[in-house]
């Protein structure tokens, strides 16, 4: 009984500690992503602990298909930063799909800027919904031009 004991401990403990390592700036994430959106994938920026907020994973979301009036084609392809929080994500990613170790693009990095800015004067926060939902209600106030939501 020791053993076993022992042996469920050491699970335990391993399990916990691939958990609190799992997710690294350049990975790219397959997701629970909207049916019309298959191909999509998210990609780890950085990541950065508030007191606050805990664990925030800055993401960037590629393959998408957003009814975006203002775009030429009629929709957006890309959301460049997308501040989420360690939970939501865990909610909402499948399978590592690879770890490029890619540094964020500058785009990215401007989004991430202007968050940063945003929130240490406590006017933005961060994002506790699946990676679908946030989409989905992003898209729709962008439809609304509500881009306050």
């Amino acid at each position: 009984m020791k053993l076993y004991t022992l042996i469920v401990g050491i699970l335990l403990l391993f399990s916990s500690c691939t958990k609190k390592d799992q997710y690294r700036a350049g990975q790219e994430w397959n997701y629970k992503t909207r049916p019309t959106e298959k191909s999509s994938i998210i990609k780890i920026l950085k990541i950065e602990e508030y007191p606050e907020t805990g664990k925030v994973i800055h993401i960037s979301i590629s393959g998408l298909k957003i009814k975006n009036p203002a775009s030429p084609t009629g929709f957006a392809e890309y959301f460049s930063h997308i501040p989420i929080s360690e939970e939501a994500l865990d909610k909402s990613v499948t399978t590592l799909k690879s770890e490029t170790g890619i540094k964020p693009d500058s785009l990215e990095m401007d989004g991430y800027s202007y968050w940063k800015r945003e929130f240490d004067k406590g006017d933005a926060g961060i994002f506790t919904i699946p990676v679908s939902e946030i989409i989905s209600s992003m898209e729709k106030s962008i439809v609304a031009g509500d881009y306050t939501k």
